[in-house]
Parts: C-alpha cells; sequence; structure tokens
C-alpha cells in the first residue's frame, strides 16, 4: 500500500476504513487511491505539499498555506483520514476538530483572537480592513460568551460551533 504502483488488497482497503472510522465505502477508498497514485508522482508512497498543490481547487484555497502544513508528506491512510471530515457521515465533531487544527497553526491546543485574526485575513484578502475584521470578532466572541484575551480550546470550539449545522461535504467520485 505504501507504493503507488501496488493495488490495494481487500485487507488494505478494509485497515483504511477502520483509520477513518468506516466514513468512505470500499468503492470510494479505491476512488481515493487511484487520486493519491495520480498525485504521488514520484511513487514514494506519500504525497508532498507541491504534489498538493497541483490540484488547482486546493491551490486556489485561501486556506491552503495552514492547509499544507497539515498534508505534507501524508501516506495514504493518513491522507483518507485527513479528507474524511468532509465526508458527508463525518459527525459534526469530527468536522469541528478539523476546523480546530486549521485555526491552531502554531498546534499549541488553543486558539487565540490573532489567530482567528489571521485565518480571516487569509479568508477575506484585502476586501475587509483589518479593523473591520476586528470590530466583527469582538462582536462574535462577546456573543459567544468571551473576549478578546480568551483562548479557545477544542471543548470551545465545540460549544460554540456544535449546533451550526456545519456542512463540509464533498462527494467522492467513484468509478
Amino acid at each position: 500500500m505504501g507504493n503507488a504502483s501496488s493495488m490495494l488488497t481487500q485487507y488494505d482497503i478494509e485497515e483504511v476504513q477502520e483509520h477513518c472510522n468506516k466514513l468512505f465505502s470500499q468503492q470510494e477508498i479505491v476512488s481515493l487511491y487511484q487520486r493519491f497514485c495520480q498525485l504521488d508522482r514520484n511513487a514514494k508512497g506519500f504525497i508532498s505539499a507541491d504534489e498538493f498543490l497541483s490540484v488547482p481547487e486546493f491551490a486556489m484555497n485561501p486556506l491552503s498555506q495552514r492547509l499544507l502544513k497539515m498534508v505534507d508528506g501524508l501516506n495514504f491512510k493518513d491522507f483518507v483520514a485527513f479528507l474524511s471530515a468532509f465526508s458527508a457521515k463525518a459527525s459534526v465533531q469530527h468536522k469541528i476538530e478539523f476546523i480546530f487544527k486549521v485555526y491552531d497553526a502554531d498546534c499549541n491546543g488553543k486558539v487565540s483572537f490573532n489567530d482567528i485574526i489571521e485565518v480571516l485575513r487569509d479568508l477575506s484578502g484585502p476586501f475587509i480592513s483589518d479593523e473591520q475584521r476586528e470590530q466583527v470578532l469582538c462582536q462574535l466572541l462577546q456573543e459567544a460568551g468571551y473576549t478578546r484575551n480568551s483562548q479557545l480550546t477544542l471543548d470551545d470550539f465545540i460549544k460554540v460551533l456544535g449546533n451550526s449545522g456545519i456542512k463540509m461535504d464533498v462527494e467522492v467520485p467513484v468509478d
């Protein structure tokens, strides 16, 4: 399974399914493996940041630089686990955990006001001033019971976003 030229066995497929909590069907895993092999140009068994950037939708994503830190060097099992947050079958908590990782760029388990501002800056670009972003974020934090100085944990994210009906579903094309 580590080599792109190898084929997935039934055992490999089941192992990957277990690794991603059965959020993908066997057919979807086979399709994801084919895509993984296309991205793994040198058949190294993992995908580099540069290879991820060859996907136009990924390269154009305003959060691509943050996501690259999460995806650089993923093997196939971890590639599928990364994508599992986008499965329609993934729980809201699984999706929120993924979002938290995007915001927690320094991986310290806490998201600060500045961490959120950086993501908002990435998402809005020059269309909103820093002052406007800060005003909106201060208002949002205040409504949720937090302040500018709050350090949000994963539990805080779950509390705030848990009932938001987050949608991050991507269909895996199956041949």
